[in-house]
């Protein structure tokens, strides 16, 4: 839905908040018509039924709201002198128009002096769950949220089951766009499996499903940085069409909007208006070979001729071999996944005959990859050039170029791309050229060989990124069940990554201490 289809749905809202309570602002000792006014009955309202009248804020943030609207309801059924349980259970289940009742169809009166604590028992615990809930929602979408590595995309710099906090606030919070969505739950109910959210994933009825009439236009919050070079960033994966990440095989493809879609970390190697190229395995930015941060460890399949003889397991753990991406070839030799350094240290051994880094030829061509065109014959290792769009940048459409531009034209800037013979048409006008309208990026794996990234699925566009990853808070080994006690509160930066285990502890141990704290009996 579009900002102005928000508007009138917003004026729709307060035509039913007038309608609906205008008779008990009266009995309240309002004026009626300040039942009308939009925000600031909200405000009047709060005085009414005695809450702190910051409260309104909360009407505002997406998802938050949809917990804070029947907290209103039964707010105001109590201030009227109706707070059983089954004037709850109605208010809730009638989505608030149980009001009307109130308002039309009895004597309700106003009670001043009602108490503002919960009812002992169930309902104070559900006092407090809600308003957990609400923090807890607050602090996932605009600050600071977990994350778990489940692959070995970046390994060696993040682990498989490093456990993160990611920043919302570093390239600005991105406002939810699914407004009904459970709190907290990405896509998928945990045990139920199924959708956390109300939306259409029929891709024909994209545009025409009332579940997708629903969704926020793209907004983010100012944020205190931009994307820089390098980086490791949590996104969406854009082409994402499964319905559940550990099921690679769905029965149909799965339409997702943007904020549902899986999310990734992997490391920015190319920012807006880069050119970009892959030279046997090296990522080349504007021609010069791009510069790693000194916590980067790209790695590559390496062959290891030893002539038939065995490393021991201790052996390959001093080159920071990875048991499970070590292989052994039909004719006994290694095939082992490194970084450039552990392949030279390797090749020092005795036992060691030759290392040979296993790379795909230049003119390989893989068809799986980005832009899944025979026009361009790339494969992973030697991949472009390709330019990556910028804000405002304009490229000339072609037979040539339209395979790179098409999925952004169509899909992520939302136009009607058509072709009538060799003309290309965008919204119905015939063009031969396209203006980006948003930043995009180019987002790989550490682990080159082994990482499903952009090579595969192209650009990602801003209205994607999630935010950034600051530090690992937990980190257990899934193969040996160890938890790495030395990655523990471990910072995420471009620079030498440092633990803050003993700070971490402490903090932790102080905020359990203030909120599980015996409460003291009054004499």
């Amino acid at each position: 839905m579009s900002f102005t289809g928000w508007f009138i749905l917003f004026l729709v809202v307060q035509l039913i908040h007038f309608l609906g309570t205008w008779k008990l602002y009266e009995k309240a000792g309002r004026q009626a018509w300040e039942a009308a006014i939009p925000v600031y009955n909200a405000v009047v309202l709060l005085g009414i039924i005695k809450r702190p009248k910051s409260w309104v804020i909360l009407l505002f943030i997406p998802i938050v709201n949809l917990i804070m609207f029947p907290v209103f309801w039964i707010e105001t059924c109590r201030s009227f002198g109706f707070k059983s349980t089954k004037d709850t259970l109605l208010v809730i289940l009638t989505l608030g128009f149980y009001i009307f009742y109130i308002n039309y169809g009895t004597e309700a009166t106003y009670r001043k002096d009602r108490s503002l604590e919960p009812p002992k028992g169930v309902g104070e615990w559900i006092s407090s769950i809600a308003f957990a809930v609400i923090a807890a929602t607050i602090v996932h979408n605009y600050f600071i949220r977990p994350y778990v590595i489940p692959s070995s995309s970046l390994e060696k710099t993040l682990l498989i089951g490093d456990y993160l906090f990611v920043s919302k606030f570093h390239y600005g919070a991105r406002v939810p766009m699914s407004t009904v969505a459970l709190p907290m739950i990405h896509d998928t109910i945990p045990l139920v499996k199924s959708k956390s959210y109300v939306f259409s994933d029929n891709y024909e009825e994209r545009n025409t499903s009332f579940a997708n009439k629903f969704q926020l236009p793209y907004l983010r919050l100012p944020g205190l940085t931009s994307i820089k070079r390098n980086d490791i960033v949590v996104f969406g994966q854009p082409a994402d069409t499964l319905r559940d990440m550990n099921d690679l095989k769905p029965d149909r493809t799965y339409y997702k909007p943007i904020d549902k879609k899986l999310n990734l970390v992997k490391r920015c190697v190319g920012i807006a208006g880069d050119s970009l190229e892959i030279r046997d395995g090296y990522v080349f930015i504007n021609g010069k070979r791009s510069i790693l941060p000194p916590n980067a460890k790209p790695q590559w399949y390496h062959i290891i001729d030893t002539e038939g003889q065995k490393f021991s397991d201790a052996a390959l753990l001093r080159y920071n071999v990875r048991f499970a991406e070590a292989y052994t070839t039909r004719d006994g030799k290694y095939l082992l996944n490194l970084t450039d350094a552990e392949a030279a240290k390797i090749a020092k051994n005795p036992i060691v005959k030759s290392v040979t880094k296993k790379l795909d030829p230049k003119y390989k061509y893989d068809p799986e990859l980005f832009p899944q065109s025979p026009l361009h014959r790339w494969n992973i290792d030697n991949f472009g050039p390709i330019y990556i769009p910028k804000q405002g940048a304009t490229v000339e459409l072609n037979k040539e170029t339209l395979p790179l531009y098409k999925r952004i034209i169509r899909e992520y800037e939302k136009n009607d791309l058509t072709f009538i013979n060799d003309d290309i048409y965008i919204n119905g006008r015939k063009t031969n050229t396209y203006t980006f309208k948003q930043d995009y990026y180019w987002m790989m794996g550490d682990n080159r060989q082994n990482s499903l990234d952009a090579r595969r699925w192209g650009y990602v566009p801003f209205d994607h990124v999630i935010g950034k990853p600051i530090m690992v808070w937990f980190s257990k080994d899934n193969e040996t069940g160890r938890i790495r006690w030395e990655r523990i509160f471990m910072t995420v930066t471009n620079g030498e990554s440092k633990s803050y285990f003993w700070i971490g502890i402490l903090c932790a141990g102080l905020v359990l201490f203030f909120v599980f704290k015996p409460n003291k009996k009054k004499a």
